[in-house]
Parts: structure tokens; C-alpha cells; sequence
């Protein structure tokens, strides 16, 4: 992956009047043309699937429980599971001898059995719950293998990766989904709705984060997979989970595109000293951390709009995702608090009868909030909230991402999320660190459509009826 480092010009890096002569251009990376005969998947819907038939990579962490999902989401089959180890495997079929479900073919015992389950003639979908560094590989050789497939977050590490991902998505004309769960979370999908009815106005600012003490779980990723990255890496390699919301109620690559981002981290403290106390590291050693303890970054969109996004794994803090969307009417809040603040103009008497002395300045109260929060509810949530709450998968938000991947193969329609999507969230773990380790310089954000950013105009979910 080349990069182009920055120079002085006359000019800035988009035509935004609020860029000034004599700016910075911001460093880039290698944009590979589209190859002749290959075209984008905008809007991509594949044909009708009567039942999705399924395949499982990684039995470990995640696998099991979307085994176990699946198991309520009518018109699939599963087919096949596959794990390094036998025994997750065997754990994975006792999942369908209790629903009562037959027991699928089993791969297991090399690092190479993933390839004899996609290479299987009776698969539609591939699901991967590895590790990251297996992640884009999978998807790749899976889509080649003439598969859809989704996979856990992140689904790519690199650009060139992602590039590699998307290039084979675009040549297969397979759907490659992130299984980015977040954007189905009650509050972020309600949210959603609120701004696309534009009870905020025009939205300009949404924040989102990975912030998680991890210090309970490090021993838990099978040779300390997750550690060994963070040891190895600075930037935000995790930004999917406030990437995607924020993303979604900015309409990205259906009507902006993210253009420019500066990150910035600290100096790691807490996971070296974890390793000389927890794990007998040697200070030098534990101290050759790459990864900061709290990373952040700032993007700019090409209509002027910005995004702020946080990750830290390691310091003492209560879980938060951050959640914010701030428009010119309106401002919503999910941590620690769920809260909207709004101008009364945007709302009437059936969510409350004083909605004229209401102003911005103060959230609304917890039973204005439940009323908009009732009259908002997604249509998605409408349908699925009773069966994913009893189902659950991180409060009910997990299986709905399945529940939608399964209903838009069954129906041939545009998944919720795109490989496109996929890339401009993973491609802050890169463009970050060049960033970080360019003192902070601005690195602009490649456009992964390749110039079809604006031919979608507003991100909406699609539906059979």
C-alpha cells in the first residue's frame, strides 16, 4: 500500500469554501482503478433464496451463539461447521440437537478445513467468527467460491485488504456484509429514524466509540490473538461499532462521503503495566506497545459534516459507544443517559401536549423521551423487538442483524449494510495509524465506490412489501 505523502499547494482538499488557500493536502493512499468489465455493487440484489443455506467459520467466542440465533430465523438451513478444534464443533452440534435440527457436516483439525467447507456445492452464505487476521481471506476465497458472506468485525485490517475484499465482491457480485450489530441497537436504530424524519434538522455531527476495558478478557482470545494486534498496532483498530451508526445518519456513500481525517492517541499506560504485573513481562518489553490508550479521530465529510470517534480498551471506564447525533434542530444522547434535547417546533401534541415550551437547552423528560421513542420505533423493531429480546444476542440487537441478513437473501434485496460499508468503517484502522504516526496529519479517505458516492441519495433499509 503506497502512500503519498503530503505537500504544500494553493489550493485545499476538496472545493469546501471553509478549506483556505495554502492549506495542507492531506497524505494519501493508492486508489486502484476498477478493473474493465468489473462494476460496482451499489444496490446490489442477488437472487431470491427460498431457504439460506449456511456455513459457520470459528466456533470460538462469537460462533456459537450466531449457531444458536439462526436456529430461530425461519427459512435457513444450517450446513456445515467448521472450527480449529473438534470439541467447539461438537459443542456447536449440540446447539441443533436441541432445537432439534439435524446435525451438520463438521470440518475441523487444520488450519486449512475452512476451505473444504466453502468449497461445498450446497452453501448460499459463509459466516466468519474467526480471528481478525483471518477475516478477509475467508471473505474473499468464499466469494470466489461463488458465496455471499458475512463476517464479524472487522472484517479487514488493511487497505489492501479491503480493497482486495471489495474488488471481489465487485467482480463476484456476491454480498459481503460486516456483521456490524450496533446499528440495530434500540436506541441508534430509533435515533436513525428520528433523523430521517428530521426531527433533528439537518444532522451535522454524529460521535461514536469503542470504549470497553477488555482487562477481564484478554486471556480469553485463543493465542492472545487480540493482545499480540494491539501490541503491534497503533490507531483505532476497532472503530466499526461507533463507525456504523454514525455513519447510517450521515447518509455515507448515499449522498456524502467521508473526505479527511485526523487522529491522535495517548501513550499506552495500562495494558504494559497489566503485562508486567498480570503476566510477568519485562518493563521494556511490556513498554514496546503500539497501541495508544485512547485513540481518537475527526472526519470530515465532503458536505462540511464531522465525526468523532473514540477507542480505549484499557482504561478504567464504564462501557460506551458514545452515540451522539447532533443536528440543527435537535441532539440525541445514548451514554450514560438515553436523552434527546429539541426545539419544540419539532414536535405536537402526541408526544406531548407543552411541546411549544420545550427548547434544546435541557433534555426532554424520561416520559417525552418513552413517547417519541414509542412513536419512532422502527419499523424493524415494530416486528423483531418481542423475538429479539427473547432470542437475545447483546440485549436482542444480534439477532436482528441475522434476521435481516437471512430476510434480504431470502427476498433479493439490498442488504442493510454493504461492502462499501465494510470498507470506509475497517479503513480507520489504517488510515488512523498513518495519521498517528505522521504527527497527526490529515489523510484523506479513499472513496471506495470509486466516484458512485452520491448515486444513492439517503441510507434506508429495504423492504419486500
Amino acid at each position: 500500500m503506497a502512500i503519498l505523502l503530503a505537500s504544500i499547494v494553493l489550493m485545499g482538499c476538496t472545493n469546501n469554501p471553509a478549506n483556505k488557500e495554502g492549506a495542507f493536502e492531506p497524505i494519501r493512499t493508492d486508489v486502484p482503478e476498477r478493473p474493465a468489465g468489473q462494476k460496482d455493487v451499489l444496490g446490489l440484489a442477488a437472487p431470491e433464496l427460498d431457504t439460506v443455506r449456511v456455513g459457520f467459520i470459528g466456533l470460538g467466542m462469537r460462533g456459537p451463539g450466531a449457531v444458536e440465533r439462526f436456529t430461530y430465523i425461519p427459512g435457513t438451513k444450517i450446513v456445515a461447521l467448521c472450527d480449529l478444534h473438534a470439541d467447539r464443533v461438537e459443542r456447536a452440534q449440540a446447539i441443533l440437537d436441541k432445537a432439534g435440527l439435524p446435525r451438520a457436516a463438521a470440518y475441523s483439525g487444520s488450519e486449512e478445513a475452512w476451505k473444504e467447507l466453502v468449497e461445498r456445492d450446497d452453501l448460499d452464505l459463509v459466516y466468519i467468527a474467526t480471528d481478525w487476521k483471518h477475516h478477509a481471506e475467508m471473505m474473499v476465497y468464499a466469494m470466489e467460491q461463488g458465496k455471499h458472506v458475512a463476517c464479524e468485525v472487522p472484517a479487514a485490517m488493511t487497505l489492501d485488504e479491503i480493497w482486495s475484499v471489495v474488488n471481489t465482491a465487485e467482480k463476484t457480485q456476491k454480498h459481503a456484509m460486516q456483521l456490524e450489530n450496533c446499528v440495530y441497537d434500540f436506541f441508534e436504530l430509533t435515533t436513525l429514524n428520528m433523523a430521517q424524519q428530521g426531527l433533528f434538522g439537518e444532522v451535522l455531527h454524529a460521535e461514536g466509540a469503542y470504549i470497553h476495558n477488555l482487562r477481564d478478557f484478554w486471556d480469553s482470545y485463543e493465542g492472545d490473538w487480540r493482545m499480540q494486534y494491539n501490541k503491534e498496532f497503533r490507531g483505532d483498530v476497532y472503530a466499526t461499532h461507533g463507525m456504523g451508526p454514525a455513519a447510517q445518519v450521515l447518509d455515507i456513500h448515499r449522498g456524502d462521503k467521508m473526505n479527511v481525517l485526523v487522529s491522535m492517541d495517548t501513550r499506552p499506560v495500562n495494558i504494559p503495566e497489566y503485562l508486567i504485573e498480570e503476566r510477568g513481562m519485562d518493563r521494556d518489553s511490556a513498554y514496546n506497545f503500539a497501541n495508544g490508550q485512547h485513540t481518537m479521530t475527526m472526519i470530515r465529510t465532503e458536505k462540511g459534516k464531522t465525526i468523532h470517534i473514540q477507542h480505549d480498551v484499557s482504561s478504567p471506564r464504564p462501557y460506551t459507544r458514545m452515540y451522539q447525533v447532533s443536528g440543527t434542530k435537535g441532539f440525541a444522547n445514548k451514554y450514560p443517559n438515553q436523552g434527546y434535547a429539541l426545539e419544540g417546533e419539532m414536535l405536537d401534541e402526541s408526544v406531548t401536549p407543552d411541546h411549544e415550551n420545550l427548547n434544546a437547552h435541557a433534555y426532554v423528560s424520561d416520559e417525552v423521551r418513552d413517547a417519541l421513542m414509542t412513536k419512532y420505533k422502527h419499523r424493524i423493531h415494530q416486528e423483531l423487538e418481542e423475538k429479539a429480546k427473547e432470542v437475545g444476542g447483546h440485549g436482542g440487537m444480534d439477532f436482528i442483524m441475522d434476521y435481516r441478513l437471512v430476510y434480504c437473501l431470502r427476498n433479493g434485496l439490498p442488504l442493510d449494510m454493504d461492502v462499501y460499508d465494510l470498507a470506509e468503517w475497517c479503513s480507520l484502522a489504517e488510515l488512523s495509524r498513518i495519521s498517528i504516526e505522521h504527527n497527526s496529519a490529515p489523510v484523506e479517505v479513499p472513496d471506495f465506490t470509486r466516484g458512485n458516492w452520491d448515486r444513492i441519495q439517503g441510507f434506508e433499509h429495504a423492504f419486500a412489501d
